[in-house]
């Protein structure tokens, strides 16, 4: 719905604007100077796991995500809060504890915030980054040829449907909150090095975070191109034998433990997907699937995917290779 809303409104002409939200990015940036320039992002959301403490730290871990997705660093933050007027005062500190310890992790400063009074418990954060204006990533941008690289496993969404409905085995509740909770930090840094060894040649053309739209549909919105800008849209070819799933995803997905979020994804983009006819329907469900805190998607210049996946590694990120970019074609995504 958003989506639609935002097609019928003017863009920014504000030339300081670098990024807006015209093509979905991550965050917005704007230019302050030749040499820096203001990464902006905001997300909030309710609990999706049972303990406050650790909801505070997915919650900070999803906002921050963004800013590195954008090639970013975050420094400041604001606190947004709906908390239940007769909550429990000890689980909203423990909410804003965790979110501290990530935030704390991250090198960003909490500065303040905006609480109010809300039947369900919300929580989340606006975080500015600052980032080079001539290294700036965005989601659109990907080319011919390029390799598809994912930086985490998928399936947070049905394995928290599973939880609410108290069928998520332990071990798969931990590993989903292990992947909610990492940063992106690491992955961002490993891609900003081999950037800036590669200097002019520029290897990282198209970079997003999978979040809520779930992997297909943050591949649709890089594919699409942004006419305005002369960036040609491409077709993407995934390989669901590739991916990395979380543990239990699978089960959750074929015990039909799909969130809301996952229909409506598919809803909005399913005229964009192909499937090929040996795509199990559990694997077309999670490519659907929405993430919290979800991994990087990057696009990367095939003669550098080597370098990339090898500094990912050095950093303690490991990457799978999920596919390639193709000539436009319809449908715009294949999954074989």
């Amino acid at each position: 719905m958003l989506d639609s809303v935002l097609r019928r409104l003017p863009r920014p002409t504000d030339p300081n604007v670098l990024v807006g939200f015209d093509t979905n990015d991550d965050a917005g940036v704007y230019l302050l100077s030749p040499e820096i320039a203001l990464v902006e992002t905001v997300d909030f959301f309710t609990p999706i796991v049972d303990d406050p403490h650790t909801f505070g730290q997915i919650a900070a871990a999803n906002a921050l995500s963004a800013v590195y997705a954008m090639g970013g660093k975050p420094v400041s933050a604001l606190s947004i809060v709906g908390f239940p007027d007769q909550g429990d005062p000890e689980i909203l500190e423990q909410i804003i504890r965790g979110g501290l310890s990530k935030m704390t992790e991250a090198k960003c400063s909490v500065i303040g915030g905006h609480s109010i009074r809300n039947d369900d418990i919300q929580f989340g954060y606006a975080v500015t980054g600052i980032i080079n204006p001539e290294r700036v990533w965005r989601n659109v941008g990907a080319r011919t040829g390029d390799v598809l690289l994912l930086t985490k496993a998928i399936g947070t969404g049905v394995l928290s449907t599973a939880l609410k409905r108290d069928r998520a085995a332990p071990a798969s509740l931990q590993a989903a909150i292990a992947s909610m909770i990492k940063l992106n930090r690491s992955a961002s840094e490993a891609l900003q090095g081999v950037q800036e060894k590669a200097g002019a040649a520029f290897p990282i053309h198209a970079v997003t975070d999978v979040t809520g739209f779930g992997l297909l549909g943050h591949a649709r919105e890089m594919a699409l191109g942004d006419s305005e800008r002369s960036v040609e849209a491409v077709s993407l070819e995934i390989d669901h034998s590739a991916i990395s799933y979380l543990p239990g995803a699978v089960e959750a997905a074929r015990g039909r433990f799909l969130p809301g979020g996952l229909k409506n994804n598919r809803d909005f983009i399913g005229d964009c997907v192909g499937f090929a006819a040996g795509v199990p329907a559990e694997y077309r469900d999670l490519l659907f699937d929405p993430q919290t805190s979800g991994g990087l998607l990057m696009a990367i210049s095939p003669e550098f995917a080597a370098a990339v996946t090898s500094a990912l590694d050095g950093h303690g990120v490991s990457a799978r290779h999920i596919g390639k970019v193709i000539n436009k074609t319809d449908p715009l995504l294949f999954v074989r």
